[in-house]
């Protein structure tokens, strides 16, 4: 049992599971495990994707800590399985109640992992942050909004400046972090993300099969992943498939996945305005059992974001064998190596042509899927777990 908050600003009683990880674990010197609790709260978007797979990782590679894990009801017994014990929190995300709420889900650890920046500013122990990206200060959409000026930009600033260390996906976030929140470069790090193994290369004809049975596609099809927001530039992805359609490829369809409520009326808008609606498909979740034979099925996975920390659908994409084209920006050259087609995400016409030069070549395709799969192998859960412990290990020995 573990005495924890709830979602209001006084504490209840709620209750802990502790499961044992099956496996000898090194210990301190005083022969007591290391107490880490790391926020698992946010289980859903790429944040949580990160969190779980972690979470997942270093159960399998180290038993050196005793994981406590702060998470929401909703996702308790999920997430039971991958720590020694869960505290439930469910006040909401990015507000004062959960300022208050995550304080007591915080005694007796010896360090605090928090996947995101929105740390507890009055925790005093030692702790990790990890800052993806800074989209809420570079993206001219969010960076002079009111919650960017008034959470955004201060919590960002708090979090580099209490954390012990800050762990982020990417040197180009590095990079950032240094010259926007002013870290010092020792004390910033990056760890790159894995990829999962259901996202693995398999019989296309099979994929296809099964997605046109869940989905009903039956055509040809380029893929994105990722949501709505301005950063994934997916205006222009539109009028790159709109051109496509104008030079005779109206047998290819487009399929979205991934969703922002905000936003969703206004892609739809947009793909009336531009003659398409009938051949883009927005999916705005996939089950984890779908999502790799989307992958696979694609004729092209296309990512056209402007910005990005990482970019985990380059690496699912690249491991499912599919060639991908994408944003010479940011992160993404970072991920995809030499293994994809770059293009200039603020050029329409050289998006298009990208995406043309790769389905008009079946020999190039061929190359990218070998490539591909090269450049994807480097990168995984476990290799980024065994790069989080070492970061442990430096703080806590501070």
């Amino acid at each position: 049992m573990s005495v924890v908050t709830g979602g209001g600003m006084a504490p209840v009683e709620i209750s802990g599971r502790e499961k044992s990880a099956g496996r000898p674990a090194r210990t301190a010197a005083n022969g007591v495990k290391a107490r880490l609790t790391v926020d698992a709260r946010i289980w859903k978007t790429g944040i949580g994707t990160y969190t779980l797979n972690l979470l997942r990782a270093m159960r399998r590679v180290d038993g050196e800590f005793r994981v406590s894990a702060i998470v929401r009801s909703e996702a308790e017994e999920m997430i039971a399985g991958l720590c020694d014990e869960t505290r439930v929190v469910d006040a909401p995300i990015y507000g004062l109640r959960e300022q208050f709420s995550l304080l007591p889900a915080t005694r007796e650890s010896d360090l605090l992992h928090v996947p995101h920046y929105n740390v507890p500013a009055l925790y005093r122990g030692r702790m990790v942050v990890t800052i993806h990206d800074l989209t809420h200060l570079t993206d001219p959409e969010f960076r002079n909004t009111a919650k960017a000026w008034l959470y955004g930009r201060p919590m960002m600033r708090i979090a580099s400046l209490k954390a012990r260390h800050v762990i982020t996906d990417s040197e180009y976030s590095k990079h950032l972090i240094i010259e926007r929140l002013g870290a010092r470069p020792e004390k910033v790090s990056a760890i790159y993300l894995g990829k999962g193994p259901q996202f693995t290369a398999v019989d296309r004809g099979e994929a296809t099969k099964r997605v046109n049975a869940a989905l009903e596609i039956g055509r040809p099809y380029l893929l994105f992943v990722g949501n709505l927001k301005p950063h994934k530039n997916l205006g222009s992805l539109l009028r790159a498939f709109a051109l496509l359609r104008e030079r005779g490829r109206t047998d290819l369809a487009l399929l979205l996945v991934g969703d922002d409520r905000k936003r969703r009326q206004g892609v739809l808008d947009e793909c009336a305005r531009l003659g398409i609606s009938d051949a883009v498909r927005h999916l705005p979740w996939a089950p984890e059992r779908l999502l790799p034979d989307l992958y696979r099925a694609a004729e092209l996975v296309v990512m056209p974001s402007t910005s990005e920390g990482f970019g985990l659908p380059v690496l699912e994409a690249m491991a499912c064998g599919t060639p991908v084209a994408c944003s010479n920006a940011a992160s993404l050259p970072e991920v995809g190596g030499g293994a994809v087609e770059y293009f200039d995400p603020l050029n329409v016409e050289e998006m298009a042509a990208a995406i043309e030069r790769v389905l008009d070549s079946p020999g190039l395709q061929a190359e990218m899927r070998e490539k591909g799969l090269k450049q994807a192998a480097k990168f995984t859960w476990e290799e980024c777990a065994r790069k989080h412990l070492e970061v442990y290990r430096r703080v806590l020995a501070w």
